[in-house]
């Protein structure tokens, strides 16, 4: 089989050769989105396994495409250029759901796309996004936040939703609410790692509102206004992620386990930002395999709608 989507191409087409690697099967292309997914997020990897397979692999390239985009925006060098790569990338992207992709990520997006329904409205959304994290460094309120967060994360709530299989219409609202959590989530994680980076994602308002200045945050300042800082995120966190919560019952049942143990690990990274006593600076949260091992059984036992 060659590393096309048949229904999108002809059973004739050809491709040109693949970036890492020509004659790729489909499986291989789906095959490389896993690797992406186990290699920069074990949390996530982990609560896929309980999917069955099509959607486990749909899934895959959902997140390999993301995070593509997430690391072009990242990488090093001018903005310039990184904007140029991300028009690059969504160029891929609109010519596989035209039937021509050519680099393995977008075969198996193309062929996610396709068999599950998977919308190109929120792929560029989140393009619009990665952009952001190109041109932008400050955000004055939550509100200015809030659509950030939809733009990079929310938009991957809209593109899985229909592999997970939404019961009713109420279900994408809920995996926007989902996908607005992980991202502040990731936020708060990540605030000294983006401020060595020069940039600051907390809302200027509720800094000040605090008396906690961006010189305090460059300085790696971990005090008595800092914590109460983090514990007013991390409250708002813990509120989207029980906002979040009922739309799980939403889902096909088959899919419920994987996104509710995926809400119950990445809430745990809340919690560990607490036992480390919001060092953000110098100390990285995360939860230890072992406690995801027994959060995986623990959710697996408990009786849920």
């Amino acid at each position: 089989m060659p590393c096309s989507n048949e229904r999108m191409l002809g059973h004739n087409a050809t491709l040109a050769p693949a970036p890492f690697g020509p004659s790729l099967t489909l499986e291989a292309c789906y095959s490389e989105c896993g690797a992406i997914t186990r290699r920069h997020s074990k949390s996530f990897s982990l609560s896929l396994r309980f999917l069955p397979a099509a959607k486990r692999r749909a899934v895959w390239a959902v997140y390999a495409f993301c995070r593509t985009a997430d690391d072009i925006a990242d990488r090093a060098g001018a903005p310039a250029a990184r904007l140029a790569a991300i028009d690059a990338w969504e160029a891929e992207l609109h010519a596989a759901y035209a039937g021509r992709a050519t680099n393995p990520i977008f075969v198996a997006f193309a062929d996610a796309a396709v068999r599950f329904g998977v919308p190109l409205s929120a792929a560029l959304d989140l393009l619009r996004g990665a952009r952001m994290d190109v041109t932008v460094s400050r955000y004055a309120s939550y509100a200015e936040l809030r659509d950030y967060c939809y733009l990079v994360a929310s938009t991957v709530g809209v593109l899985v939703t229909p592999i997970l299989g939404a019961l009713d219409g109420e279900a994408l609202g809920d995996a926007i609410a989902l996908g607005h959590a992980m991202q502040l989530t990731n936020i708060l994680r990540d605030v000294g790692e983006d401020a060595r980076m020069g940039r600051v994602y907390l809302p200027a308002d509720e800094m000040a509102s605090f008396a906690y200045s961006e010189a305090d945050l460059f300085a790696a300042t971990v005090d008595k206004r800092f914590v109460e800082l983090m514990r007013f995120q991390i409250e708002r966190a813990h509120r989207l992620y029980r906002d979040a919560e009922p739309g799980i019952a939403r889902l096909q049942p088959e899919s419920r386990y994987t996104v509710r143990l995926a809400l119950h690990l990445y809430r745990g990274i809340l919690g560990a930002i607490e036992a480390n006593r919001y060092d953000v600076f110098t100390k990285r949260a995360y939860v230890p395999v072992q406690t995801k091992i027994l959060a995986a059984l623990s959710v697996s036992l408990q009786r849920w709608p």
